[in-house]
């Protein structure tokens, strides 16, 4: 969930995260398997916890999280999004100058129906050389990210972006926004601010 390097919450941060969720080191470390000690010394900043570990506990801190945090309040707008005849050249050029990984790739209706990655790109890029850049979105496209409603729970969306790089957010009119991990992180972390 946080392999996103971005950001990973420092101490001060993740004890003010457990202490939003209303955990105690006790019940937070119950819950992620851990023991309170570890708890403890993670949030004193004395020990470095692996990565496995920090998602073990931040899982359970997002999990906490009131239902009242849905989709709406974290998603990105507008969501930058691919036709199935776009060209693979116009997409990296995209990716670049948003500094994005990933495109949703949508019909006509603005519905999901594939997903453009870099590593897709790359892998085209390699196979097919130069010519690849020409190829459009629809011959290379992967299965399209998990979708949510907008009254989707955080703890649902938490579930999902620990298997997915973003969740999209659809309405009756399509694609209205993107979750990322890092959406999720920074979302948290105002709130903590608050």
């Amino acid at each position: 969930m946080v392999a996103s390097i971005l950001h990973i919450p420092n101490p001060e941060e993740l004890k003010k995260l457990r202490k939003m969720a209303g955990l105690s080191q006790r019940e937070l470390a119950r819950l992620a398997g851990v023991s309170q000690s570890l708890i403890a010394k993670i949030e004193k900043g004395t020990i470095n916890p692996r990565l496995k570990t920090l998602e073990k506990i931040l899982k359970v801190i997002y999990e906490r999280l009131s239902a009242k945090d849905t989709a709406k309040n974290v998603m990105h707008t507008p969501v930058i999004t691919a036709k199935p005849e776009t060209r693979i050249i116009d997409v990296i050029k995209v990716m670049e100058e948003k500094g994005i990984s990933q495109i949703p790739v949508v019909d006509e209706n603005n519905i999901p129906i594939g997903t453009i990655y870099e590593s897709t790109i790359m892998k085209a890029l390699l196979r097919g050389g130069k010519k690849a850049s020409n190829y459009k979105v629809k011959e290379i496209m992967d299965d399209p990210l998990p979708t949510v409603t907008e009254s989707t729970s955080l703890h649902t969306i938490v579930q999902l972006l620990l298997e997915h790089p973003a969740v999209l957010v659809v309405s009756k009119n399509g694609v209205v926004g993107i979750i990322t991990k890092i959406d999720v992180i920074r979302y948290v972390l105002h709130k903590v601010g608050e």
